[in-house]
């Protein structure tokens, strides 16, 4: 770290490990930490928790899975809570995770660089305001950090509204137009619904092909029976019965466009991360041609776009439901354990650890349920470092002062 660096922050001393983000993954780590005595900074770049949920989100959205798989570590959901929890409702549930556990993240601070420093065997932490150090970093920033925003031919020619999912909010706003929606995953398949309440006529892009199964089949959640059969069938007999439930549910769904892998959806989800999409009404507006299914787009045009099958429409707005990726490659500097997309090389349920005290949290593709996995491990294995170097942990030498301020601009 260079001295004009120094002279210019403040650098701070973290006893504990520095988590960057305040979403489910870090709280959850923090969480576990203090339950197990040991203090933690989290440095989150917006000013609130779970930005994720309270700023990129739509206003409909529920969990897509049943409450008791999306629990995080040592605090289960109200019990007034439906199957499905609301936006507002896991929210209000973050935040009383972390009041219950006196999680209090260091706000607005944007990590602008991190990385490893061989010689004390720290880990360096620069913000806009700060230089942190500990001998543990955790990266909780998820791989739904940024937006993937498509490069399109012609995509800055249209002259319409052209949103990502990450700021729709409601179909409100695109009332009795015609709307392009890029993306036939969960939140292409919701925001079409949602759509057809303001009278809207949406046209949904699938490019790839994509497997839909039913959230629920005969009020039991897709999810659990392939979680409960799972325990006693091999993979690959429980995706056939997957697929079977899900024709005799949803019918063949090659027939309105929605091509299925060869690959069954739980195989499918492990080996590359893609998730089937939960179906919770958008086939039956597709049936009914209430939401109509596009090839992909060649080309977006002034007025509207051209595609792949010769087709060319008119649309008022475009809605680029085109999902997240990792920001990790741009901040996380000098380090071998992430690919360039900002994924661990290591797949799950191994990819929770790297060297140096460098740990990741949410990057397993297997949302809450991934996350609650790796949070309790990588708080064991901080635990054990830390009794190695503090000794047994008693309230002597676990205080509520766990950072150390060195003020360079004093010096």
């Amino acid at each position: 770290m260079s001295s004009c660096l120094e002279e210019k922050h403040s650098r701070i001393f973290v006893t504990g490990p520095i988590i960057v983000g305040a979403g489910p993954s870090g709280l959850s780590v923090a969480a576990c930490l203090s339950n197990r005595g040991v203090p933690s900074v989290i440095l989150e770049r917006t000013d609130c928790l779970a930005s994720l949920w309270q700023k990129r989100t739509y206003d409909r959205l529920k969990l897509h899975l049943p409450k008791h798989f999306c629990e995080l570590p040592l605090m289960k959901f109200p019990r007034n809570f439906p199957r499905y929890p609301s936006k507002q409702q896991f929210i209000s549930y973050v935040e009383s995770y972390a009041a219950r556990f006196n999680i209090k993240p260091v706000f607005n601070q944007t990590v602008e660089k991190a990385e490893f420093d061989v010689a004390p065997g720290l880990w360096t932490v620069k913000t806009q305001d700060a230089v942190y150090s500990s001998t543990w970093l955790v990266v909780a920033t998820g791989e739904n950090a940024e937006p993937v925003i498509p490069d399109i031919p012609g995509l800055k020619k249209f002259t319409g509204p052209v949103v990502h999912t990450s700021a729709y909010k409601s179909g409100s706003e695109f009332a009795n137009r015609k709307v392009l929606v890029v993306g036939c995953g969960n939140s292409g398949m919701e925001v079409c619904l949602d759509l057809c309440r303001y009278n809207s006529l949406p046209h949904m892009v699938v490019r790839n092909s994509v497997h839909v199964l039913p959230r629920d089949f005969f009020g039991l959640s897709s999810f659990g029976i392939a979680m409960t059969l799972l325990k006693w069938f091999p993979l690959k007999l429980v995706d056939n019965l997957l697929l079977l439930l899900a024709y005799l549910s949803l019918g063949n769904t090659d027939r309105l466009g929605l091509r299925r892998p060869k690959t069954g959806p739980i195989e499918l989800k492990n080996v590359t991360g893609k998730t089937p999409v939960l179906d919770v009404g958008a086939i039956s507006l597709i049936q009914s041609g209430q939401i109509r299914v596009m090839q992909a787009v060649k080309e977006i045009t002034k007025k509207g776009a051209k595609f792949v099958n010769g087709q060319e429409m008119e649309f008022d707005s475009i809605i680029l439901a085109t999902g997240y990726k990792s920001n990790v490659p741009y901040w996380l500097k000098d380090n071998s354990f992430f690919t360039k997309e900002g994924m661990p090389k290591t797949p799950f349920p191994n990819g929770w650890k790297g060297e140096n005290g460098l740990y990741t949290v949410g990057f397993t593709r297997r949302g809450l349920l991934g996350t609650a996995f790796d949070a309790v491990k990588i708080a064991e294995d901080i635990t054990d470092h830390w009794m190695k170097m503090n000794g047994p942990l008693s309230s002597s030498n676990v205080c509520s002062s766990h950072i150390i301020h060195f003020d360079f601009n004093k010096s």
